[in-house]
């Protein structure tokens, strides 16, 4: 009887090579692997001129009919308007020496929008101290929500200017006045926004915190703080280019040193070049702050993630 053995594949290895192979007929492994390719280069993607275009060009145009039409209305204006050309080589003067002092009232522009600035600063700081706890207490309970949510519908339509006889009568002064107009302009944004973002909070959150009985600190820290902070950057977004609108009017009323104050006193002087140029210096320093507090709500702001 003839016995069959079966091997299985596994078991099988390549065979050695005989004693009378030569190494040109017995090719290791090593010698057949293919040599190595040298490494791709990275692709540049060509520029996309057209989306550049379209980045650049329409600000240009918007920009060109704004200098086509003040130099239409300066050439057709009987008073003298400054045309761009001249409010141009004033700006240049102005800004030589922007930081100059020769008296309280005689100061370069510099030092005006230091002083604007830093009225803004006491005043949105006092606000924000005030109107972000507020908010979420007014979100957090309802009781203080229906307390003072007249409150808040009744005085937040009247206008910040308002309050500025308010502040002179208790305040005995023009500095503390305007910090106190930009408070009462600055706190309402920042109350909303914060009590509407402690509303919108999931009941989901709040039921799992009744849950493992936390406390109402670790509830605020834990739980609302992180969901109520974007709408509270909005709030604190909104309420400095509030206050910074406003304080150029309060300074032209309560004079001092600050760019609303310069801006009446160069239109006292009949010198609208320097009118125009504050008004430009107002614009950026607006756009600077909201572009910065953009960025700042952008970074603490989370998107949801898509699988």
């Amino acid at each position: 009887m003839v016995s069959a053995v079966f091997h299985s594949p596994l078991d099988a290895s390549p065979p050695l090579p005989r004693a009378g192979e030569g190494r040109g007929e017995g090719v290791s492994r090593a010698e057949a692997a293919p040599p190595p390719q040298p490494l791709a280069r990275k692709e540049r993607k060509p520029l996309d001129l057209r989306a550049f275009w379209m980045r650049v060009l329409p600000p240009l145009v918007g920009f060109g009919l704004l200098l086509l039409v003040w130099e239409l209305i300066a050439m057709n204006s009987s008073t003298g308007f400054p045309s761009p050309l001249v409010t141009g080589k004033q700006a240049l003067t102005v800004f030589a020496d922007p930081f100059y002092s020769k008296g309280p009232n005689d100061q370069g522009v510099g030092w005006n929008v230091l002083a604007s600035l830093q009225r803004v600063a006491l005043g949105f700081g006092l606000a924000a101290l005030v109107g972000i706890p507020a908010g979420f207490a007014i979100g957090r309970f309802e009781f203080l929500a229906r307390m003072f949510n007249p409150l808040i519908s009744l005085l937040r339509p009247v206008s910040p200017l308002a309050w500025l006889p308010i502040g002179l009568l208790v305040f005995k002064g023009a500095n503390p006045a305007a910090i106190w107009t930009i408070f009462i302009c600055s706190i309402w944004p920042m109350v909303i926004n914060t009590a509407v973002g402690v509303q919108r909070v999931p009941s989901d959150y709040m039921n799992v915190a009744r849950v493992l009985n936390l406390s109402e600190w670790k509830i605020l820290t834990r739980i609302l703080f992180p969901a109520v902070l974007p709408y509270m950057l909005t709030g604190v977004r909104l309420a400095v280019g509030t206050a910074w609108l406003v304080i150029v009017a309060a300074e032209m009323l309560t004079g001092g040193v600050g760019i609303g104050f310069w801006v009446w006193d160069e239109w006292n002087n009949l010198n609208v070049a320097n009118i125009i140029i504050a008004i430009f210096v107002i614009g950026v320093v607006g756009l600077v702050l909201e572009f910065a507090l953009i960025k700042v709500a952008t970074a603490f702001t989370f998107e949801e993630v898509k699988s």
